[in-house]
């Protein structure tokens, strides 16, 4: 495995993909799946993220979890890479992580570990213990602002280390790690937080950002990433404007909206994004206006469907 140029595949954007869940019995609606998964690769997504947080990867169980990721390298069929978001427990995490191996996705990302009482030292043994025990390429995603950027530095040196998603948006904190990790150690940074944050991320050492509008209008984010490759900064500027109000209303209630701005406006367009799972709940009636307005404003063709 080459891991340096396999780090290079990730300068671009991460597409985390939507699980749609069926409207009365919750259950996964697995020709969704796919179907959304074919819209991420005809618009051109190189790298796909099932199990992401924009997945409601909390709210599946291990059994549904690895089958998305199966499904999804199924799916995919190569045409992209496939990075398998897995976590919980560290054996569990391994588990998954072994499993997306043996299916044949591309890499792993590890979540951040969800515990009341994690350290840094923890942090550190929990990311280490999976990186090593995975035989794949790992991506850690970095998102508690209490865990020092340390952990990185102390990390980086392992091969399989491949990149950060980085969702602290602390822009002076990310700058002085982008700028003092080894770029020996082929560790691609990668903007968190979607394209709200991208054109800061960017200027700041990012190489590309995830997102979760890629599920809903692809095209707009694919204009903010080249205009950024370009340093077109009045470009950026003036599409990350257009982005702004989407990524607002989904940072609404401390990101509770996260996920579901995303599958109201994908089933306005008559795509397959079913219903959240709980703890997301729905909508407001006012956020739901909200959502019909931005389609409109972007001059998409709005078509409602049954979720």
């Amino acid at each position: 495995m080459d891991y340096k140029n396999f780090s290079k595949q990730l300068e671009t954007i991460s597409g985390i993909t939507i699980t749609p869940f069926k409207k009365y019995s919750k259950e996964i609606d697995w020709d969704g799946v796919k179907e959304n998964v074919e819209f991420l690769i005809r618009k051109g997504l190189k790298v796909i993220v099932p199990c992401g947080n924009t997945s409601e990867f909390y709210s599946l169980t291990i059994a549904e979890a690895k089958e998305e990721i199966r499904r999804v390298v199924e799916y995919v069929d190569g045409r992209a890479l496939v990075i398998a978001g897995i976590g919980y427990a560290v054996d569990t995490a391994i588990e998954m992580g072994s499993y997306a191996k043996d299916v044949g996705a591309d890499g792993v990302m590890i979540h951040m570990p969800i515990h009341p009482y994690i350290t840094n030292n923890g942090a550190t043994a929990y990311f280490r213990k999976v990186i090593q025990s995975v035989d794949l390429p790992s991506i850690i995603y970095f998102k508690d602002p209490h865990l020092s950027d340390d952990i990185l530095h102390e990390l980086a040196p392992l091969e399989k280390f491949v990149a950060v998603k980085y969702a602290v948006n602390h822009l002076p904190r990310f700058t002085y790690t982008t700028q003092t990790l080894d770029p020996n150690h082929h560790v691609t940074m990668i903007c968190g937080t979607a394209e709200k944050w991208a054109p800061f991320f960017y200027q700041a050492g990012a190489k590309g950002f995830t997102s979760g509008l890629v599920n809903v209008y692809p095209e707009k984010s694919f204009e903010l990433l080249e205009a950024l490759q370009r340093s077109d900064m009045e470009d950026v500027w003036k599409i990350w404007r257009e982005i702004l109000p989407f990524e607002e209303l989904r940072a609404k209630y401390n990101s509770g909206n996260n996920v579901v701005v995303v599958k109201e406006a994908m089933n306005l367009l008559g795509l397959n994004a079913g219903v959240t799972r709980e703890p997301v709940g729905e909508l407001s009636q006012a956020d739901k206006q909200a959502v019909t307005d931005l389609i409109k404003d972007w001059g998409i063709t709005l078509q409602t469907t049954e979720s």
